[in-house]
C-alpha cells in the first residue's frame, strides 16, 4: 500500500504513524500545555527573582520551538493560553507586556526557521516585532499611569544632552527630532542585538533537541 493510501487510512484516528513524522492531535495538546505553562513560568521567574537577560533570551524559545514541532495553530494557541495563564497569576498589563512582544517574536521565529529562512531575514523582522512591542508598552504604560511616558523619556534626554553640553563647552543645543530619532536608533540596535542572542541560544538548544533551525552566518558559525 503506498504512503497516500496509509495516509488516508489514518486520517480519522487519533495517532498517526510515526513513518510520517506528523504529531498525534493529543501530543499536539500536551505540547501546548507544556509550551504555555514554561513560557508563563519563565516569565514569572524572571519578574519575581530576575536573573539579569539570562531568562529573557529563553522567553519566544517554547513557541518558536512549538511552531517548528506542531505548525502554526499549536502556535498561536500557546501565545493564548500563555497570555490567558499570566492574566490570571499577574493581571492583563503584565500579560499583555508578555505576549506582546515576546510571544509574537516566537511566532515570528517559528515561521522564519520552519521555511529555512535565512538568520539576517529573521533577525531583521524580530527586530520589528521588538520595536512595535517596545512602542506599545509605552502606549500602555502611558495609558495606565495617565501620562505621556515618551514625552517624558525624550524630556530627560533632552536635559541630560544639554548639560553633557555645557560641561564640555560645547555650543549647541541638543534638536528634539534628533533625540527621537536617536533614541529609536538605539532601541533598534538593543532589539537587533536580543534577537541575535535569541538565534545563537535557540541554535545551541534546539540543535541538542533534534530540532535544528537554519545555520548561522559563516563567521558566526566559525565562532561556534
Amino acid at each position: 500500500m503506498s504512503n497516500k493510501e496509509d495516509l488516508f487510512e489514518w486520517t480519522n484516528q487519533d495517532t498517526l504513524p510515526p513513518s510520517f513524522g506528523i504529531p498525534s492531535k493529543t501530543l499536539i495538546m500536551v505540547e501546548t500545555a507544556f509550551m504555555s505553562s514554561t513560557c508563563a513560568l519563565l516569565w514569572l521567574i524572571d519578574y519575581y527573582f530576575p536573573l539579569g537577560p539570562f531568562l529573557r533570551v529563553l522567553f519566544p524559545l517554547p513557541i518558536a520551538l512549538l511552531y517548528l514541532r506542531c505548525g502554526a495553530r499549536a502556535a498561536w494557541m500557546s501565545v493564548l493560553v500563555s497570555g490567558l495563564l499570566l492574566s490570571i497569576l499577574m493581571g492583563p498589563p503584565r500579560s499583555i507586556i508578555f505576549t506582546i512582544p515576546f510571544a509574537l517574536i516566537g511566532v515570528q521565529l517559528g515561521i522564519c526557521w520552519r521555511r529555512g529562512t535565512n538568520w539576517v531575514i529573521s533577525i531583521f523582522l524580530g527586530t520589528i516585532v521588538y520595536l512595535l512591542g517596545f512602542f506599545f508598552r509605552f502606549w500602555l504604560f502611558s495609558i495606565i499611569i495617565g501620562e505621556d511616558l515618551w514625552r517624558y523619556v525624550i524630556n530627560q534626554v533632552t536635559d541630560f544632552l544639554k548639560w553633557a553640553f555645557l560641561n564640555l563647552d560645547i555650543l549647541a543645543q541638543p534638536n528634539i527630532l534628533m533625540v527621537q530619532i536617536g533614541t529609536i536608533l538605539l532601541i533598534s540596535v538593543s532589539g537587533f542585538l536580543y534577537l541575535t542572542t535569541v538565534h545563537v541560544a535557540a541554535y545551541l538548544i534546539l540543535e541538542r533537541m533534534k530540532q535544528p533551525i537554519p545555520q548561522p552566518p559563516a563567521w558566526l558559525e566559525n565562532l561556534f
